[in-house]
């Protein structure tokens, strides 16, 4: 389906190169279809390339990527990177989130006992029982309604979205009211919708969005027989000219990062998937580009709310819209009321995002994370890992409960997350000792025998002293240990650079291809020190360094930079030796003088102390650490430098004595 649809696309750009022209014309086929009740396929224009079968029955979802390829181009990026947002992972938030504030239309008389049946001496009795009933009964099902805190449906309003797109999530939102609607009478239907429609405030920064989430939600709503779409509507039906009244209201154009919330009421349930897109890749090949991402930086950095302060305390670094955007909704949201984010699970545990998560842990109650792995792809055509937020807005959190890792099966529109689903419930006291108040949440397997291995080690090692810090076994005082990246970069130095052949001048070149895993023991496999190695290796390409920068002369602890998530250890430490150079794909640790004449001393020579070294630092128990915490693929440098470091353990130096 991916690549007949990707291909649909881009034929689509050869019949038809202005996508504003695409949008329109697909807005105009699908309210064709939906007056005449037949596939869009049939409404396209006969020049049109011919719509795959695994596009006919989700015309929203098209829109999306039209719209998204749209934003792109004006931004200057490429459109092969877009996407749209899967609905049916947005309507299983929904009813996820929704789940308790469903009633039934219509409810069964309470029971009562009957007088006549009852003897004298309990007639009594009887008549107080079925006063209380009746009065019990009378006020419950209306008193969310008359405050006007929900549809009649149970959908929370105002439903908020700053970042509409294309108008997944409330689209979504109208089917599960109409399917929570069956029952009522057709004026009561009526007459909810209109409700849910005033109650809605979706936003976006662009105009072709704005207007293609309007048209969407007409559609929407006269497809489930809700809007007339010819006429004034009658007592069943909205007209189209009150519908579309109502939704110039309800869906804006507005930069809520930069300008103020263009409503009076505040959000009772934000539900939003915002960009996935970083500062410096705004704009990336529009010819202003450069002048234009300072601009935005600036404005958002200096923006401030009306008391002076600045809007985003958790602007650090380099900027990924997403977390502007959450940070955002819980300012907008009222106090006690839901936010719901569709976001990257990079947030979880990334350095970046750490201002964020405090935030959300110590002045909000981060109730959950539903985490998907890079496997399940939630997003087609996108391997990044999906991560959705729940939060609720003021307080503080006590307990978090992290949902992971999730399969696209264990989500459904009907019931949200599946019971079953593995959980890991974070507690604030533990949880603050695990990440010294950073609130990063642990990469769990799925298999109950590792989780419980991964907890174990967390729990071992969290208070330890950590390997960059003073005061650990290695390096009790003195300078810390530093970790450094290899001396040569592979891009900028690619000239001096080639494969290994007998003979040729030059000194080994060690990259992360040549840590090798064998039997539990990391070693360094490269031609220069294994001339078993075959012609046409891995290991024998790019493995020869013939430029100015020279061998440190002595061995070096280093360690795998860049690691496949689903290869057997995280961390791959090795002893290189002395007459090597290392690539920019390996770390290594800079040991301080002191540091390097204790480990000679004690063990008899330098290299010896350094394979002790190592042998520490290949620890299961480490290897356990470095996985739950790492927020990518990449074994950064202030990851290492952060590693808990525990004296050495029986264990660990049995099997260093037996190699």
């Amino acid at each position: 389906m991916a690549s007949d649809a990707s291909g649909w696309y881009a034929r689509l750009d050869h019949e038809c190169s202005d996508r504003l022209e695409q949008l329109s014309v697909w807005l105009d086929s699908w309210e064709e279809a939906i007056r005449h009740r037949l596939p869009i396929a049939a409404t396209l224009p006969s020049h049109w390339p011919i719509l795959p079968a695994g596009l006919l029955s989700d015309p929203g979802a098209v829109l999306e990527h039209l719209l998204s390829r749209h934003e792109a181009e004006r931004d200057g990026r490429s459109p092969r990177g877009a996407h749209s947002t899967p609905g049916r992972l947005i309507e299983s938030i929904l009813a996820d989130e929704l789940k308790n504030t469903q009633r039934k239309a219509r409810k069964a008389p309470p029971a009562t006992l009957s007088l006549a049946a009852m003897p004298p001496g309990f007639r009594a009795y009887a008549e107080r029982f079925n006063e209380n009933v009746v009065r019990g009964s009378g006020d419950s099902e209306e008193v969310s309604e008359a405050d006007g805190a929900q549809t009649r449906s149970g959908i929370p309003i105002p439903f908020a979205d700053p970042a509409v797109g294309g108008g997944v999530v409330p689209s979504r939102a109208i089917r599960i009211h109409v399917l929570r609607s069956d029952g009522y009478d057709a004026c009561e239907i009526r007459e909810d919708t209109c409700r849910l429609l005033q109650g809605m405030q979706m936003a976006d920064a662009s105009e072709a969005a704005v207007t293609c989430t309007r048209r969407r939600l007409l559609l929407v709503l006269a497809r489930a027989g809700l809007v007339d779409l010819d006429g004034e509507g009658d007592e069943s039906r909205i007209g189209r000219r009150e519908a579309e009244a109502i939704l110039e209201d309800g869906v804006r154009c507005a930069d809520v990062l930069r300008g103020e919330w263009p409503w009076d009421e505040a959000p009772r349930l934000l539900v939003s998937r915002p960009p996935w897109l970083r500062i410096k890749d705004r704009f990336r090949g529009h010819p202003e580009g450069s002048q234009m991402r300072k601009e935005l930086s600036r404005e958002l950095r200096d923006t401030k709310e009306r008391d002076g302060n600045l809007r985003f305390a958790a602007l650090r670094g380099n900027i990924n819209l997403y977390r502007l955007f959450l940070e955002r909704s819980m300012q907008l949201v009222r106090e006690g009321c839901r936010i719901r984010m569709v976001v990257p699970d990079a947030l979880l545990r990334e350095k970046s995002s750490i201002a964020l998560r405090k935030l959300m842990v110590e002045r909000n109650e981060w109730n959950s994370s539903w985490s998907f792995p890079e496997p399940q792809r939630v997003f087609p055509g996108a391997s990044q890992g999906v991560l959705v937020v729940g939060v609720t807005v003021g307080g503080s959190t006590e307990m978090m409960t992290s949902f992971s890792p999730l399969e696209v099966n264990e989500i459904s529109p009907n019931s949200g997350l599946d019971s079953k689903a593995p959980f890991l419930e974070l507690e604030r006291g533990p949880w603050s000792v695990w990440t010294d108040m950073s609130w990063a949440v642990p990469k769990m397997p799925r298999d109950p025998y590792l989780r419980r291995a991964v907890l174990k080690a967390i729990d071992e090692l969290a208070d330890q002293p950590r390997l960059g810090e003073e005061g650990n076994w290695l390096n009790p005082n003195g300078r810390p240990i530093r970790v450094r990246v290899g001396e040569i970069d592979q891009t900028n130095w690619s000239s001096n650079i080639s494969d290994w052949k007998i003979g040729s001048g030059g000194v080994p070149f060690i990259r992360g291809a040549h840590f090798c895993l064998e039997d539990g023991d990391v070693r360094i496999n490269h031609p220069g020190y294994d001339t078993e190695i075959e012609d046409g290796a891995i290991e024998r390409s790019q493995a020869l360094w013939n430029g100015p920068i020279e061998s440190r002369g002595h061995s070096r602890v280093a360690c795998q930079a860049i690691v496949n998530a689903q290869k057997e250890r995280r961390l791959r430490w090795a002893v290189v030796p002395p007459d090597c150079v290392l690539g920019n794909s390996v770390n290594f640790l800079e040991l301080p003088e002191g540091v390097l004449d204790s480990l000679a001393e004690e063990h008899g020579s330098f290299d010896e102390g350094l394979l002790f070294v190592a042998a520490q630092l290949n620890s299961e128990a480490l290897d356990l650490w470095s996985r739950a915490w790492a927020a990518n693929n990449n074994v950064n440098n202030y990851e290492i430098e952060s590693l808990p470091f525990p004296p050495p353990s029986t264990e660990s130096a049995l099997n260093y004595a037996l190699r």
